[in-house]
């Protein structure tokens, strides 16, 4: 890396979008990732769309074990 770099002719909010998603990344130990992907494979569904039917199922449960703010669920 350069010691300094020069931003001068630089354009603010270049690559700023406002309706752009950010998809929060979750790293899963081992041996959880191979259960659930080994889950989805028998369900024969994508192991995102799996880990969201499960969570959206146990929401309910979910906010009874921990205090959630309301909203911060939809």
């Amino acid at each position: 890396m350069k010691k300094e770099y020069d931003f001068s002719k630089g354009e603010r909010g270049k690559f700023y979008r406002p309706d752009a998603e950010f998809h929060l990344p979750i790293y899963l130990e081992a041996d959880v990732s191979e259960f659930i992907q080994m889950l989805a494979t028998e369900k024969n569904v994508d192991v995102n769309q799996f880990v969201n039917q499960w969570l959206r199922s146990n929401l309910t449960f979910i906010k009874t074990c921990i205090e959630v703010p309301q909203h911060a669920i939809k």
